[in-house]
């Protein structure tokens, strides 16, 4: 279960020394094809980091083989020369990879470059281009968790999915574990498919998918410099999906490495969902929901097992979305706490020793949804953040 699930895919991790604890820190997938459509979502963050602007160009082209990523560096706000790194990686993944394998013929223009670590500092290319040739020596099918391990920073464990299609399969691995907020959330996601796609309906699908997923977790408020999702097609199965079906599958993929992020999140002991229902629109439904999800003083009370639903309501009336105050219901964990903005059940009877909450806000201003998820805020969360950059 990995990116290397679907046919046509390589991948590989291996350490470079870039992390000081010698652990894996650079990952690489690679698209045999036949096709090499792609697609990608970015930060939308102004700050970008230089890989971030290097595969940007890369994904308007159409065409990638190959994707090179480290952990141990983010090559963010390092200027010109930073970038210059990230093209020189490029250039020397696609020599590596033409010269192991010369019917793959690649350029630097069809390789992206994905980087996470300490913001300001230049990667040790000294140690990072050795690492790309390692890396291409030891491709393989069954690459995908040891690509996914390489990709780690604070994370306490790898991310991998796979969602089936009809004869067709969608694969993928991220990271993240802090800095989660949207546009997207702090990670690097790359997701392979061997259906037949081109990049118009990969990028549809993306798109799609990342809105209902990645756009919807937030676990604390905060937006990195080197957010990238990818989407990589083989067309190795030589089925066509409808885009309606591309998506779903995408979607799922996509939830699932969403959900192992969140519940990886730094220092986080629940896993919360904040379901939002009876808006106007989805949009107010998600500003509703977002802004619970960051509200520090309602992610404390979780984390103290205080179902404190004044807290939740307090947080609803910063937002600008269409309700009337004296008709909002709140429920923790199936127990409706608030009933038309006053109190209602007892709210010893909230159950939150577990590790899932569910917070679920009616706003009664119409029949639009959405759903937010996020974690609690805990003492862990201080000690474990500060060794975190992107």
């Amino acid at each position: 279960m990995s990116v290397t699930t679907p046919r046509g895919f390589r991948a590989a991790g291996v350490a470079a020394g870039l992390k000081a604890s010698g652990a894996a820190d650079v990952a690489l997938v690679v698209n045999d094809g036949p096709d090499a459509g792609v697609a990608g979502v970015f930060t939308a963050n102004r700050v970008k980091a230089a890989p971030v602007l290097w595969t940007q160009q890369v994904v308007h082209g159409g065409v990638v083989r190959a994707v090179v990523l480290n952990s141990g560096g983010a090559n963010a706000c390092t200027g010109p020369g930073g970038f210059q790194d990230s093209h020189a990686t490029a250039e020397h993944t696609a020599a590596a990879l033409t010269g192991a394998s010369p019917r793959l013929l690649l350029g630097a223009g069809e390789v992206a470059v994905c980087s996470t670590g300490l913001i300001g500092e230049r990667l040790p290319m000294g140690k990072l281009l050795p690492g790309v040739r390692d890396a291409v020596r030891a491709l393989g099918r069954d690459g995908g968790p040891a690509a996914a391990q390489a990709i780690m920073t604070t994370d306490t464990r790898p991310k991998n999915a796979v969602a089936q299609g009809s004869g067709w399969t969608v694969g993928g691995m991220a990271k993240g574990a802090g800095m989660l907020a949207p546009a997207l959330a702090t990670m690097l996601c790359v997701l392979t498919t061997d259906a037949v796609a081109g990049p118009e309906t990969l990028d549809a699908a993306l798109r799609a998918a990342c809105r209902v997923t990645f756009d919807r977790i937030d676990s604390d408020g905060c937006m990195s410099t080197n957010d990238t999702v990818l989407l990589l097609a083989s067309g190795a199965s030589g089925i066509a999906p409808t885009e309606a079906e591309l998506t779903a599958a995408v979607t799922a993929a996509c939830h699932d490495l969403a959900q192992q992020l969140i519940a990886d999140a730094e220092g986080a002991t629940k896993q919360i969902a904040i379901e939002v229902v009876g808006a106007a629109r989805e949009d107010d439904a998600v500003e509703v929901a977002r802004s619970v999800a960051r509200n520090n003083l309602v992610k404390t009370a979780l984390f103290g097992n205080d179902p404190n639903w004044g807290r939740i309501l307090a947080a609803v009336g910063t937002t600008a979305a269409a309700f009337e105050p004296d008709a909002v219901d709140v429920a923790v964990n199936g127990v409706w706490v608030c009933r038309g903005g006053a109190a209602a059940e007892d709210r010893s009877k909230v159950d939150l020793t577990g590790r899932d909450v569910t917070i679920r806000i009616d706003l009664h201003a119409g029949d639009a949804e959405a759903t937010v998820w996020t974690n609690d805020l805990s003492h862990a969360y201080v000690h474990e953040n500060s060794a975190y950059s992107t």
